[in-house]
């Protein structure tokens, strides 16, 4: 319900190192564009605040003529930029310094605000499905300035079967201060008041094994302080099993409710439904994974034959095949970025490359400062920002390629729609970050100066093919059948989630065929996936992957068109659905070719190491 939507930024998150040198005022990002300072946010707080009630006055004139309907959407759109803009420059700032009371309730104003703007706003859908869709498709057609909301008139129209009456939706508007809950109770627990145990590793090194400290320890050289991180870690987890339990169980029925009271079949018809993705493109991926799960184990065979381990347990998955004693200094990693774009068009690379010289990334740790790594491009009007942890490693460069895919996606869809065309959907999201990630790769082993050096490249490409592909599938199965569990009138205990989960974790890996061994402490994992929080959000992950790879290796084959038609995807924006966008670019993602050319992709991968290491057995 694009008018009911509460229009609040929501960050792509990925994993990041945060042991690295502090932040220096050079690699930081200048919020000023945004807001000169806080008494300008607040001025324009004020503003807002005072327009949400005058949205009342639009209320049973949205028929009266085409004129007064443009009116209507020129105000609230305008409202709509500024609170985007009000939010994103509050978050940003939060973002550098966690520990920032101030800023955090910034944060939490702005909350309450947006529910006071989307309860106001949910009179709007209802009323302009009173009016009519043949009067409203009379308006679009006699009045120019309603081109930019043709596509977001349209939508109100199409989600009509599933828009209740004006009564009804200001409920569930107001409902978004407590349907939150769930995600909120597991971020505290996971992320605050969890008392996570520390170890000491076999050089003596105290580890603490928080969410952040398992990331890092998992992937140890030594296998004996692999495994110990695994067993003190996943037993803490386990030890509140049930309390996770009770928060995903309370998030599953709270999809349910917000789903069948709008008259959907299901919580995955009602989640699909919100970019018009066919059903057929989840089914798809799903049946996809599985029938290409040989691949997959192919890999972990692959990756035990090179640590040297006979017997391949979960705990052996995350170390780097090959070490590779090599620095990435962020200056050396900007130029690697740049130079890798080059395929995309000069167009493409000064976008980039004015990208990373101006401030609009924050680099490096900081006290306090958020882990992980995002971009943000929802302001309309101003440039995109990117938090990183950079930590001068290769997987700090990768993540550098990946963000400001997504910022010059941002920076093209900007630039080319209208503000509200402007905003993509997380389906076409991933993908322009996934497309750079490729042509990092082919850059990295034209000019690797060793086989280590490649063997390293090559194995790090394999590791985000399975957690980008196979790992995001495995989730989006197990989250499809506690949903459909749920939909059933089934419960979830803790225990009843770890059975689920830990029959499609040893299936995925193998556990039966004897490719890796799952040991039962880690079927708790479900309880650590954050993402399970919002609904079917992690296949496009996968589905991401697929497309960004399928336009990737058109652009490497230099096929004619292959960057107009990319870049023509990138500037559409969200200018229509998703999927359908995608698929005019060329790629069906409802059909199975796209995942088996991505799995084509990661056995040539696996074909170029098993030449390496032969040439080295001669």
């Amino acid at each position: 319900m694009f008018f009911a939507t509460l229009p609040w930024f929501s960050p792509l998150l990925h994993a990041a190192d945060s042991a690295a040198p502090a932040a220096d005022p050079g690699t930081t990002w200048d919020l000023t564009p945004l807001y000169a300072d806080e008494a300008a946010w607040r001025a324009a707080k004020d503003r807002v605040a005072a327009g949400i009630p005058k949205i009342k006055d639009f209320e049973g004139r949205l028929g009266e003529s085409a004129a007064t309907l443009l009116q209507a959407m020129d105000f609230v759109q305008g409202l709509r930029d500024e609170f985007v803009r009000l939010s994103v420059y509050a978050s940003l700032v939060l973002d550098e310094n966690t520990r920032n009371s101030a800023a955090l309730e910034r944060t939490q104003e702005l909350g309450l605000l947006g529910t006071q703007f989307a309860q106001a706003m949910s009179v709007i859908d209802p009323e302009l499905l009173v009016v009519g869709e043949e009067k409203i498709r009379g308006f679009l057609d006699r009045e120019p300035g309603l081109k930019p909301y043709r596509f977001s008139l349209l939508e109100v129209l199409r989600a009509a079967p599933h828009t209740l009456g004006r009564e009804a939706e200001g409920v569930l508007s107001a409902a978004s201060l407590v349907t939150g809950t769930p995600g909120s109770l597991y971020g505290i627990l996971a992320n605050a008041d969890m008392p996570w145990p520390t170890i000491k590793l076999s050089d003596g090194t105290e580890a603490r094994l928080d969410q952040s400290g398992y990331a890092r320890w998992r992937a140890s050289a030594n296998r004996a302080d692999r495994e110990a991180v695994f067993d003190a870690f996943w037993k803490k987890v386990r030890d509140y099993e049930r309390t996770f339990g009770v928060t995903l169980f309370s998030q599953m029925k709270t999809d349910w409710f917000n789903a069948s009271t709008r008259k959907y079949p299901s919580t995955l018809a009602a989640a699909l439904d919100a970019d018009n993705i066919p059903e057929a493109v989840y089914r798809t991926l799903l049946a996809e994974t599985n029938a290409n799960l040989p691949t997959l184990h192919r890999y972990f065979k692959l990756r035990a034959r090179m640590l040297g381990v006979s017997e391949m347990h979960y705990w052996d998955i995350y170390p780097p095949i090959v070490a590779l004693d090599k620095k990435f200094p962020l200056s050396t990693s900007r130029d690697l970025a740049i130079h890798a774009v080059a395929p995309l068009g000069a167009e493409y690379q000064k976008l980039f490359a004015d990208s990373l010289s101006g401030r609009y990334t924050h680099y490096y740790p900081q006290p306090g400062k958020r882990a992980g790594a995002y971009m943000n491009g929802s302001v309309h009007n101003a440039h995109a920002y990117v938090l990183m942890n950079y930590n001068d490693d290769y997987e700090s460069l990768s993540t550098l390629a990946h963000e400001w895919g997504h910022g010059v996606h941002s920076l093209l869809a900007n630039a080319n729609q209208p503000s509200p065309d402007a905003r993509y959907s997380i389906f076409t999201a991933e993908i322009a970050s996934t497309q750079n990630e490729v042509l990092l790769l082919d850059h990295m082993l034209k000019v690797a100066q060793s086989d280590d050096e490649r063997l390293y490249y090559l194995g790090s490409a394999l590791e985000n093919m399975r957690g980008t592909f196979f790992r995001q599938a495995m989730f989006a199965e197990f989250e499809l059948a506690i949903h459909e569990a749920v939909e059933k009138g089934n419960s979830l205990s803790g225990a009843k989630l770890s059975q689920m989960y830990g029959d499609i974790l040893r299936r995925y890996h193998g556990d039966a065929q004897g490719v890796v061994k799952i040991d039962d402490l880690v079927t708790v994992e479900w309880a650590y996936i954050p993402h399970f929080y919002r609904r079917f959000y992690v296949y496009q992950y996968a589905t991401s992957i697929a497309a960004g790879t399928a336009f990737a290796d058109r652009i490497l084959a230099h096929e004619p068109g292959a960057v107009d038609t990319y870049l023509g995807l990138l500037k559409a924006g969200g200018s229509d659905h998703p999927y359908e966008l995608v698929k005019r670019a060329g790629v069906d993602l409802a059909t199975p070719a796209p995942y088996r050319a991505l799995v084509a992709r990661m056995n040539s991968i696996m074909d170029q190491i098993e030449a390496i290491l032969a040439k080295r057995n001669r």
